[in-house]
């Protein structure tokens, strides 16, 4: 598969270098969890991340509740991409309406993990919860036409968004841990009910929004 193979030489060497390189500063969670202390879910920060966390291997949990569809994928291991997995995981992030699937930015699946893997050193094991990844244009054009949230340049249709939940976190903490990786965007919606809101996730510029 050509498109994703020179996606992966062109992108994939830029994403590992630029979360490797990300300023590692302050206490490392594991190190607190086994001196007891627990830090209270509002100031979960990914900049407190030890070089450690980073170099170990990398499986993705995620749920698409479209399709009923649930998978752990391990994808990245000994510094490198699995290629079968990440071509998996562009399939389950792939658009589930429009039923066409797309190489996905692997900073998006960095970011996905990241929030993932930081939660879990703290007893919250459940899966990524995406509610909408790659989208066509025509899918996101019929999301606009019926008045829901969706950009006309959406960052989904180029692979390098996602709309998730994880259990057990509200918007406002996993907006912040998500922001904390300083990958890209972040969008807060915030809604009411029992499935409560979303989290959007892009490595476009560096900005948040609500809405």
């Amino acid at each position: 598969m050509a498109t994703r193979r020179t996606f992966l030489r062109n992108t994939l060497g830029l994403s590992a270098a630029s979360f490797i390189g990300a300023p590692l500063v302050g206490l490392a969670p594991a190190r607190a969890a086994q001196d007891g202390l627990q830090p209270p879910p509002d100031i979960f920060d990914a900049q407190a991340l030890d070089l450690e966390f980073w170099v170990k291997p990398r499986t993705l949990t995620v749920t698409r509740p479209q399709s009923g569809e649930k998978a752990s994928v391990l994808y990245w291991r000994d510094g490198e991409m699995i290629d079968s997995a990440y071509e998996q995981l562009c399939h389950l992030l792939r658009d589930v309406n429009g039923k066409e699937m797309a190489p996905i930015d692997p900073k998006l699946l960095e970011t996905l993990w990241g929030a993932q893997a930081f939660v879990a050193r703290y007893g919250i094991e459940s899966p990524v919860e995406i509610l909408s990844g790659y989208r066509t244009p025509a899918s996101n054009q019929r999301l606009r036409e019926q008045g829901i949230p969706a950009a006309r340049q959406s960052l989904h249709m180029e692979g390098k968004a996602a709309d998730i939940r994880i259990a057990n976190l509200n918007e406002e903490v996993l907006g912040g841990l998500v922001k904390s990786f300083r990958q890209g965007g972040v969008g807060f919606y915030y809604r009411g009910g029992p499935r409560g809101g979303w989290i959007h996730a892009d490595t476009g510029l560096k900005r948040t929004w609500k809405g």
